[in-house]
């Protein structure tokens, strides 16, 4: 599972990046949107899929292990 990193733009949108591929992408849809359980299925821009364990809602930026779908 590679590390990926998560942060919000200057526009406010989310973006996840993924060093070892040199690929950023803005998260289109995540899964889960609470403060209690944030996380799940994201979906890029691009139509792919990464999947972060759910957690409660993280202070951005961020860096998780996710798992390409």
């Amino acid at each position: 599972m590679p590390s990926v990193m998560l942060r919000r733009t200057e526009g406010g949108k989310l973006s996840l990046y993924v060093a070892k591929k040199d690929l950023e992408e803005i998260v289109e849809t995540v899964e889960f949107e609470t403060p209690e359980k944030w996380g799940g299925a994201l979906t890029l821009a691009d139509g792919s899929v990464f999947y972060v364990d759910p957690m409660p809602e993280p202070k951005l930026p961020i860096t998780v292990k996710a798992k390409k779908m």
